[in-house]
């Protein structure tokens, strides 16, 4: 842990830093929205989502080394590519229940291909496996600002609406014979979970993406007793994985992505564990 401190306060590693920041910034949103994603029970809906991001950023590379739009960056990509994903999947989920396994089935995989199809025609440009494992290590200080500004719109929408989302999150149908109208916030539930999945895709990648969604939400819900005490405990959790993944990672040569998934996970069985043995 002692190198992993001093290789933070090196001048001159400062991708290092950018990796550190926007892993603990980015913990914010995660704990919040991934304590909804749990809550409600649509970690299905957010894979699906999640590998849509794939084909965003295909086109954002495309656009920006073929076609020459050198300001697209392949995330706004992703924001867009995740959005309308996010919009179609809750639309069926919403009227088309007879269908909403075959169509999120069809828009994960279409998504994957139309990312896979324009990441081939970008050929130098872009290693795919660093987008479907993550490398929070090629952050740069642009990404470190643009995920400021996705984690203040997450966290000032769940401030805004708290309560609407607490209750189509719990029962949907008590809601709607309250006059919420539950449709509109499940959709808005949706397009915040595509907000930090697009986050989250720098972190541990597309493939990974739905683990670190929902353990530090699936840890902290072990122990909480209302909705608000999970989100905190969440983005605690989410903060300490990314912290030691980066740590392990950092100190034996390992890819980041996938040692803060297995710290999750390892956090999670531990938190199972230990409250079995509380209830004895």
């Amino acid at each position: 842990m002692f190198e992993f401190i001093e290789a933070l306060r090196h001048p001159d590693i400062t991708f290092f830093r950018y990796a550190f920041l926007v892993g603990a910034l980015a913990s914010i949103s995660f704990g919040v929205v991934g304590t909804y994603v749990v809550a409600r029970r649509i970690s299905y809906l957010a894979g699906a989502i999640a590998h849509c991001v794939l084909g965003g950023i295909g086109a954002g590379l495309y656009l920006r080394h073929k076609v020459g739009i050198a300001w697209f960056d392949p995330i706004y990509g992703a924001i867009i590519a995740a959005l309308l994903a996010a919009l179609i999947i809750g639309l069926v989920s919403l009227h088309a229940k007879q269908r909403e396994d075959t169509v999120i089935g069809a828009l994960w995989a279409t998504g994957m291909a139309i990312g896979l199809l324009f990441i081939a025609k970008t050929p130098g440009y872009v290693e795919p496996m660093s987008y479907l494992f993550g490398n929070i290590l090629l952050i740069s200080q642009t990404d470190l600002w643009l995920v400021i500004g996705l984690d203040l719109v997450v966290v000032g929408i769940v401030l805004l609406c708290y309560n609407q989302l607490l209750a189509v999150s719990f029962d949907q149908e008590f809601a709607r014979l309250r006059g919420l109208n539950s449709e509109l916030y499940t959709l808005l539930l949706l397009l915040l979970t595509a907000l930090t999945v697009v986050l989250l895709v720098r972190v541990v990648g597309i493939v990974m993406v739905i683990a670190l969604l929902t353990l530090p939400a699936a840890v902290a819900g072990t122990f909480a007793r209302t909705l608000w005490q999970m989100m905190l405990g969440a983005t605690l959790c989410c903060l300490l994985f990314v912290t030691l993944g980066l740590a392990l990672s950092f100190n034996h040569d390992l890819p980041s992505g996938p040692v803060i998934i297995l710290v999750a996970a390892l956090s999670y069985l531990l938190a199972l564990a230990g409250k079995k043995i509380a209830t004895r």
